[in-house]
């Protein structure tokens, strides 16, 4: 017969087992008991309900059958470390419930020696993910139309830089003493000062700006000839001044799919950059092509101009403020661009030259 001293110490153990028993089970998070081997010992109702899957389903099979494929290893490395009596805390995997659906559960877990068992507790952090995510999105998002504004900055500011510089160069064929009005002389003066003032304007802004390299941007069927016009046109007076002949040949591939700003802004740097790095000693020739190779569209661009040494360059030709030569026009952006300007819609470009000969670029485009 039990004395009335141990009938109170079996109450409070029968109680305490009841208890512990019962917020087992009404307990809103998750609670399992599980082998070092991944077998799950006992669940509550609130793991069963998550999943979709019976108790018995649960502690039938391995815990890795409900685990999302990606995170099986982590997690069972991360087991065998937890019984080695390294606790695991808010480690977070993925679950696939019964329905299909995935669900983020983030994890504590200890292991108790005694009866080799690890104890574990989790919440379901689901949403909290789906929301980071969101959050991720709209700041990648949030980067990319900034990326845009000011690559659409840096390419029109640089791209404006041909055109002053064909106004420059009418200055440079006026003849300032047949002009006997002296308030019409003032005039030009200040307009050639403000002309001067805005190239350097335009080179201080383009410094300040960072750039990446895709623009979300409109594309359609460009005739090449038309393009090429619309960019000798804004240059008119450069191609003048350098003399250069112009050979253009778009019969086999007449028109591209492509935006048209990019476009323009490729032949305009292209042949500045021709008209820059010209030879003294001939004649500048630019030849211009189109063909197909592989399907693929391609524009040939070459001249004869003074070239550099591939060996040297080394691959930098295409990078940022990248200049090989001591022109004091060079700032290294207007092939940097270019190549942006293919890359960001699948294109790409490659380069030979050769020291005294001239250079070639050859443009491909994805259409």
């Amino acid at each position: 017969m039990l004395s009335n001293n141990e009938l109170s110490l079996q109450d409070v153990k029968t109680n305490k087992e009841f208890n512990l028993e019962r917020f087992f089970n009404i307990s809103p998070s998750i609670l399992c008991i599980a082998s070092t081997e991944g077998i799950l010992k006992k669940v509550n109702p609130s793991f069963s309900k998550l999943l979709g899957y019976s108790i018995e389903e649960l502690t039938e099979t391995p815990v890795s059958n409900y685990i999302h494929p990606e995170d099986r290893q982590i997690t069972s490395k991360l087991r065998h470390d937890i019984s080695k009596n390294i606790p695991m805390i808010n480690f977070e995997n993925r679950y696939i419930t019964k329905a299909g659906n995935i669900v983020w559960l983030s994890w504590t877990s200890i292991y108790e020696p005694e009866d080799e068992v690890i104890y574990a507790v989790a919440k379901n952090v689901t949403q909290t993910k789906e929301l980071e995510n969101k959050r991720n999105l709209l700041l990648i998002e949030l980067t990319r139309l900034n990326t845009e504004l000011k690559q659409f900055a840096y390419t029109t500011s640089h791209n404006l830089r041909s055109p002053i510089d064909n106004i420059i160069s009418l200055f440079g064929l006026m003849n300032f003493p047949k002009i006997e009005d002296p308030e019409t002389l003032k005039y030009i003066e200040v307009f050639y000062t403000s002309v001067l003032q805005l190239k350097q304007t335009l080179n201080k802004h383009i410094e300040t700006l960072g750039t990446e390299k895709k623009i979300n941007v409109d594309l359609k069927s460009l005739n090449l000839n038309n393009t090429l016009n619309i960019v000798k046109e804004s240059v008119n007076e450069l191609l003048k001044t350098s003399k250069a002949t112009l050979n253009v040949d778009f019969k086999e591939v007449p028109n591209i799919k492509f935006s048209s700003f990019y476009l323009q802004s490729i032949f305009l740097n292209l042949i500045s950059n021709s008209i820059k790095y010209a030879d003294s000693k001939r004649k500048l020739i630019i030849s211009i092509t189109s063909k197909k190779v592989n399907n693929k569209p391609q524009i040939i661009f070459s001249d004869n101009g003074i070239g550099f040494d591939m060996d040297k360059v080394n691959g930098n030709i295409f990078k940022l403020n990248q200049t090989f030569h001591n022109h004091q026009n060079s700032k290294g952006i207007g092939l940097f661009l270019v190549k942006s300007h293919l890359e960001s819609l699948n294109g790409s470009i490659e380069v030979n030259s050769k020291v005294d000969v001239g250079t070639t670029f050859t443009l491909t485009f994805n259409e």
